[in-house]
């Protein structure tokens, strides 16, 4: 999949620590049964250093909370110990994608009757850093994108959040035309080298950067979003590199040929995937050009 999500609907959640239910309908007592002692800390920074997130070092992270499973005092524990494992020498990225605002002519799941599409574009409350909620991206980011020290990208769709000694160069002049391309937080972890951290969940908005880079046939989407701009709502629109369902298949196909370039264990439960940013994406540019 391509991990984009496809709708200005409410997204889905996380349950851990009385959140509620996650979006495939699980309930918090079902991660209660399935977790033999509560998720600390100390615990989740400890398996996060197990898997090379060290002092210092620059991480993207993907993450569903209740995969974990069932985490004492909830998502605000959670983003305590991926910091406690970067520490302030480090900087820790997550998107904090509001898809909510985007163009509703695009939105699949579900859709919007044709003759709401100009009342949306025209009224839609435009992106703020500091109010606008994540959709779809789980409890962690959400819980993140407005922790004390964070700092979060002005782009209105496709937003990242980063905390740490580069968050303010990483989520920096995130262009309106680069969602997550060469002006975006993703070029920004790709020069650092970030690592890719999987929490539970197949996501990677960083091949995305791929798609920009490589160069094969496709049809640009469009897309757009509501903005401020001195002060006024305004709807801005900008192209985006044709997405495909791939994703996957690029990242089994960089596995076999780097296979001491992905590193596995776990985070509490939930099964955790490492690798660094910079020769994913590197692969994946080859790997479009060849295959796309």
């Amino acid at each position: 999949m391509s991990d984009r999500p496809t709708s200005g609907a409410d997204g889905d959640g996380d349950t851990g620590g009385g959140s509620g239910t996650d979006g495939s309908g699980t309930g918090e007592d079902a991660v209660v049964d399935r977790t033999d002692d509560p998720l600390t800390t100390e615990r989740i920074r400890d398996d996060l250093r197990a898997l090379g997130v060290v002092p210092g070092e620059t991480a993207l992270v993907h993450s569903s909370l209740s995969a974990m499973g069932w985490v004492a005092g909830g998502a605000p524990a959670a983003v305590d110990g991926l910091l406690g494992a970067v520490t302030a020498t480090g900087t820790l990225a997550v998107p904090t994608h509001s898809t909510q605002l985007s163009d509703p002519a695009t939105w699949e799941n579900p859709p919007v009757p044709d003759d709401w599409v100009e009342s949306i574009r025209a009224e839609a409350a435009p992106y703020r850093p500091d109010v606008t909620p994540t959709r779809g991206m789980g409890a962690i980011p959400e819980c993140l994108r407005d922790y004390p020290g964070a700092v979060r990208s002005a782009h209105p769709t496709t937003s990242f959040a980063a905390w740490g000694a580069d968050a303010e160069a990483v989520t920096a002049d995130h262009a309106l035309d680069s969602p997550m391309g060469e002006a975006s937080p993703l070029a920004r972890l790709y020069d650092r080298d970030a690592l890719i951290v999987r929490i539970g969940v197949d996501a990677n908005t960083a091949l995305h950067l791929a798609e920009y880079r490589a160069a094969f046939d496709g049809s640009p989407e469009r897309n757009g979003g509501p903005v401020l701009v001195d002060g006024e709502r305004r709807w801005v629109a900008f192209e985006e590199p044709e997405h495909r369902d791939d994703f996957r298949e690029i990242e089994t196909g960089f596995e076999e040929e780097h296979p001491a370039g992905v590193w596995r264990g776990t985070v509490g439960d939930a099964e955790t995937t490492v690798c660094r940013l910079r020769p994913l994406v590197d692969f994946a540019v080859e790997w479009m050009e060849t295959h796309r």
